[in-house]
C-alpha cells in the first residue's frame, strides 16, 4: 500500500468513526471520577484509568477527537517504558487501548511544567506573559528581546498549582512557603521533571521532533518513592514541533509546523473568546480529522509502531471485558 493510500485510509476511518468516539463511560464499580479527559475509578488499591476522546483547552471540553484517547494512553505506555530508568511510575498493565491500570498513588498538588522554548496562546503560557511585559514567571527572571517560538537558553521550570477553576503559576520558594510541597520532595520531584524533559527532549530529537514543553504530575506510591503518574509526553500534555522545517520558520518569522492540540486552540481562538463565550462554535469535521491524524502521526514517529485502529463497536462493552480480571 503506498504513503497516499494509508493516508486516504486514514482519513476515511477517522471521518467514519467521529460519531462513534469515546466520550462518556458509566461503569459501576468502584468510586468514579470525570476529568476533562479521563474517566478514573477508584477500586481501592488501584486505579481504572479510561483515557476518552473529548478534546479539552481553555480550561473547556472543545470537541470529541477519534482515536485520541488509544493514541494517548498508547503514547503514555511507550513513554512510561521508556523512563523507568529515570523515575518509577505507576503503570501496572494496559488491558485495552484506552485502559490504564494503575498504583493508587498520593500525588503531589502541583504540576510540573517543563519549557524549552517561549510560546503558547492560553492566558498562563509564558509567551503571552511576556508579552504583556512579565519579566518575573513563576520566580525566574527572564532577558529582554525575547521573540514568540524562540528556544530557550535552557529548560525552565515554571510549576502551577492545580486549581479547579485555573491553573496558576507559582514560584518554588512559594510552594515551600505556602505548604504545597515539603522541600525535600520537591527538590527530589523537581529535579525528576528535569531529566525527563532532557531524556523526551533528546529522543524527540532522535525521531525528528521537537518536544517544545510539557507537564508532568509526580507523588508517591504506597512504598514511599517518589513517582511519575497521569501521563508523559503526549500531544495533550506536550507540544511538539517538526524539526527540519523550525529554524527556516521561525528566521521567517512564521509559526512552527505543530503536531500537537496547538491549532485547535488558534482555530477557537481566532472563531471566539474561548474564555469568555459561554457557547463555543463547532469544530468543523476536517479539522477534528486533522487533528486525529496529527495525534496519529505523533504517535507513529515517536514509537515507530504502525498504529492499530481499534473497533469502536460496543466499545464500553470492549472495555469491561478486558477489564473485568483487574476487578475485586
Amino acid at each position: 500500500m503506498t504513503a497516499t493510500n494509508t493516508k486516504l485510509n486514514y482519513h476515511d476511518s477517522i471521518l467514519d468513526a467521529i460519531p462513534h468516539c469515546l466520550t462518556k463511560t458509566d461503569f459501576k464499580f468502584g468510586q468514579r471520577y470525570q476529568g476533562k479527559v479521563r474517566d478514573t475509578y477508584d477500586t481501592g488499591d488501584k486505579l481504572i484509568l479510561i483515557t476518552t476522546d473529548r478534546q479539552s483547552a481553555f480550561d473547556k471540553v472543545l470537541a470529541s477527537v477519534p482515536y485520541k484517547g488509544q493514541v494517548l494512553n498508547l503514547t503514555s505506555t511507550w513513554w512510561f517504558e521508556k523512563t523507568e530508568h529515570i523515575v518509577p511510575n505507576h503503570l501496572i498493565a494496559v488491558p485495552h487501548p484506552n485502559v490504564m491500570i494503575a498504583k493508587k498513588c498520593e500525588v503531589f498538588p502541583i504540576e510540573f511544567v517543563v519549557r524549552g522554548y517561549i510560546t503558547g496562546t492560553t492566558s498562563t503560557s509564558l509567551w503571552t506573559q511576556y508579552n504583556k511585559g512579565v519579566r518575573n514567571y513563576c520566580g525566574i527572571d527572564l532577558p529582554q528581546g525575547l521573540q514568540k517560538n524562540q528556544r530557550l537558553a535552557m529548560p525552565l521550570l515554571t510549576p502551577t498549582t492545580k486549581d479547579k477553576e485555573h491553573d496558576r503559576p507559582i514560584s518554588p520558594a512559594e510552594i515551600i512557603a505556602e505548604g504545597w510541597m515539603k522541600k525535600e520532595d520537591w527538590e527530589e520531584a523537581s529535579a525528576a521533571a528535569m531529566a525527563l524533559f532532557n531524556y523526551g527532549t533528546n529522543v524527540a530529537a532522535e525521531h525528528g521532533l521537537i518536544l517544545v514543553d510539557t507537564k508532568y504530575e509526580l507523588g508517591r506510591d504506597p512504598s514511599g518513592r517518589i513517582v511519575l503518574v497521569d501521563e508523559i509526553h503526549t500531544p495533550d500534555s506536550s507540544r511538539y514541533w517538526l524539526k527540519d522545517s523550525y529554524e527556516a520558520r521561525f528566521a521567517e518569522q512564521k509559526e512552527p509546523e505543530n503536531i500537537d492540540k496547538e491549532f485547535l486552540r488558534l482555530w477557537f481562538i481566532e472563531h471566539c473568546d474561548p474564555y469568555k463565550d459561554a457557547v463555543l462554535p463547532q469544530a468543523p469535521k476536517e479539522l477534528i480529522v486533522t487533528l486525529a491524524s496529527r495525534y496519529i502521526q505523533l504517535y507513529e514517529m515517536i514509537t515507530g509502531r504502525a498504529f492499530s485502529f481499534t473497533d469502536y463497536n460496543n466499545i464500553n462493552q470492549q472495555i469491561m471485558r478486558r477489564i473485568a480480571g483487574y476487578l475485586g
